[in-house]
């Protein structure tokens, strides 16, 4: 649901930065997109790949999301699997992601770049960060992209070390800058406390539908699609 809010005219929003995974693009596309590269490169030691594919595809959805290669390999039986862990991580990470915006993600691009500054501050590893940017198209896109994993160990969301980088590279005031992200428990306690409007995109298909946010990292705003941007927006940059 759409909920409007009003701010002063010298508050005049200027900036709309986004977060990456499910908000711009579904982040289960890059899960599967992964998967299927990991099952093809190490097809000797998985066996048959579609089937591997689709056991990674059902660990993703399990409490076993963040070790997924761990317990695939466990199941295999597979001894001393810490180095072919990691090998199969860094191909997951940095293989050429199948990937494409979600269709109101890539209207609200270009609706709003006539408007705004925009900008994208994004957790995760670098080398799959900037596989999936570049597999979307949005360098071209975007007047500023901060990825926290480039900032150094410690800097990740919610620190404000990002947000504060992103406005100063848009050079725009941080009390006229939007953030627009997706997972509650993380995204929003640095640009509230920074004075950012905070906006909500909650995706029925999301990773962290169900996530909860800490005190203070609640959004100002949860909409269901990028279509309703501009109804938050635009009292909001006086259009």
């Amino acid at each position: 649901m759409t909920t409007p809010v009003s701010h002063p005219e010298s508050d005049t929003l200027q900036a709309i930065v986004f977060d990456l995974d499910d908000t711009l693009y579904p982040e289960r596309e890059f899960a599967r997109s992964g998967f299927r590269a990991v099952s093809q490169a190490f097809v000797g030691v998985l066996g048959d790949a579609a089937a591997a594919c689709a056991r990674m595809n059902a660990l993703f959805d399990s409490p076993h999301r963040n070790r997924v290669f761990n317990e695939l390999l466990r199941e295999r039986g597979v001894a001393d699997s810490a180095s072919l862990v990691a090998t199969m991580i860094e191909c997951y990470r940095s293989h050429v992601p199948s990937i494409a915006l979600y269709p109101d993600a890539d209207r609200a691009l270009a609706r709003l770049k006539e408007r705004f500054a925009l900008g994208l501050v994004s957790d995760g590893p670098r080398s799959a960060q900037r596989g999936k940017i570049a597999a979307l198209g949005l360098r071209d896109r975007l007047d500023a992209i901060v990825l926290t994993g480039e900032l150094g160990d410690g800097f990740g969301k919610p620190h404000p070390r990002a947000f504060e980088e992103i406005a100063r590279r848009l050079g725009v005031e941080p009390r006229r800058c939007a953030y627009v992200a997706d997972n509650p428990a993380k995204d929003f306690v640095a640009p509230n406390r920074l004075g950012w409007r905070s906006i909500r995109v909650l995706r029925p298909d999301g990773v962290y539908a169900n996530a909860v946010a800490p005190p203070g990292g609640e959004s100002s705003v949860t909409i269901v699609t990028l279509d309703d941007l501009d109804s938050v927006v635009g009292e909001a940059s006086g259009a």
